[in-house]
């Protein structure tokens, strides 16, 4: 077999290769909110936000928001620093919220739904812990 002959073979896989990891790290989407509203990005499958509430006041909303989705809630943890609170939908996908403690006034949130994550579901999450707060 000659060399010229491989070459088409070793472009298309130089191509699909390519295009596989470009398919992988697609749906990079950051967006910046108006002043005092913090900051929300989605990146790689996880939703992250930072909220103006405390760790507190935080966790206690985003248990109000997992009851006002009927999502089930399998586990919740809990120390000064973070909490994390695993849930399920009634499509039986995963829900992960984890919020850390950034500042007295502020938290860090961040939301996971299934193993690839949903942008839309975790937009929806968000939106009724701020609702909360």
């Amino acid at each position: 077999m000659k060399i010229e002959s491989l070459k088409p073979l070793y472009v298309m896989a130089v191509l699909t290769g390519a295009l596989g990891t470009l398919t992988l790290t697609s749906g990079c989407i950051a967006v910046a909110a108006g002043a005092g509203a913090g900051t929300v990005a989605y990146v790689t499958g996880e939703l992250k936000a930072t909220v103006e509430a405390n760790l507190d006041r935080t966790d206690a909303a985003a248990n109000r928001a997992i009851a006002d989705l009927q999502f089930a809630k399998v586990s919740e943890k809990r120390d000064a620093l973070t909490a994390t609170i695993v849930a399920r939908t009634a499509e039986d996908k995963k829900v992960e919220i984890h919020i850390e403690n950034t500042t007295q006034t502020t938290s860090t949130v961040k939301i996971r739904v299934g193993w690839v994550g949903n942008e839309a579901v975790s937009l929806k999450i968000l939106d009724q812990i701020k609702a909360h707060l």
